[in-house]
């Protein structure tokens, strides 16, 4: 019982991870869809979250929940890995697990609207307690994230993959940054940001998810 339990852990390992490497792309092409085709919205200045907003909001619900779970069985995916490529670690795997959680909880509470989003809603909006969990629960997404890489850069730099740690610090650099300039921008605090926020978040987004893509693919090979 116990040999055919372990023959069967490659086929389940090799699935989990794949759910990791679709994840991503899955999300963005999503929410690239959905906000080219939304009245009122623009991808430049509204946060990828307004869009769980207004009578259509549960197509990015959906895919919040969606991209949720199959980054935490990518996380289950990458806790199975054991190699020698730069791969073994704890601490990763749980860091992956809760952007995943993260996102399930960003869209089971919807956002408060901002920026102008909904059309006819204020620029600056009052805080709600849907919203405030909204923001928690999508915390993780952009530091979670680059924490991860941070810890498989680590990882990498004992068996002396450079390109990766390289890489991987780069991904986490990028997305940190891209998000610091969004958050900046979506609050209104630098004005000059405001209508490029959407944009930050977006690069901060693809920055993450396609490292995180990256990685999984990378467990696939070893």
């Amino acid at each position: 019982m116990n040999v055919e339990r372990q023959s069967s852990w490659p086929r389940v390992r090799t699935a989990l991870l794949r759910c990791g490497v679709v994840a991503g792309p899955l999300f963005i092409s999503a929410f690239l869809v959905e906000g080219a085709l939304r009245p009122g919205y623009n991808p430049l200045r509204h946060p990828i979250s307004a869009l769980s907003l207004g009578p259509s909001g549960w197509t990015q619900r959906v895919n919040f929940w969606v991209t949720g779970g199959l980054y935490v069985a990518g996380a289950l995916g990458l806790w199975r890995t054991r190699t020698r490529s730069g791969l073994t670690t704890r601490a990763g795997p749980i860091l992956i697990s809760t952007v995943g959680v993260g996102l399930v909880g960003a869209g089971v509470f919807s956002c408060d609207p901002i920026n102008g989003y909904p059309p006819g809603s204020a620029e600056i909006s009052a805080r709600t307690l849907m919203g405030q969990l909204h923001d928690a629960f999508s915390s993780p997404v952009f530091l979670c994230l680059p924490a991860a890489a941070v810890v498989y850069a680590r990882s990498s730099s004992r068996v002396g993959d450079r390109a990766w740690v390289i890489g991987s610090i780069a991904a986490g650099v990028i997305q940190l940054a891209a998000f610091i300039a969004a958050g900046a921008g979506f609050s209104q605090e630098q004005p000059a940001l405001v209508p490029l926020a959407g944009a930050f978040q977006r690069v901060s987004i693809v920055a993450g998810f396609g490292w995180l893509s990256a990685l999984c693919a990378r467990a696939l090979r070893a």
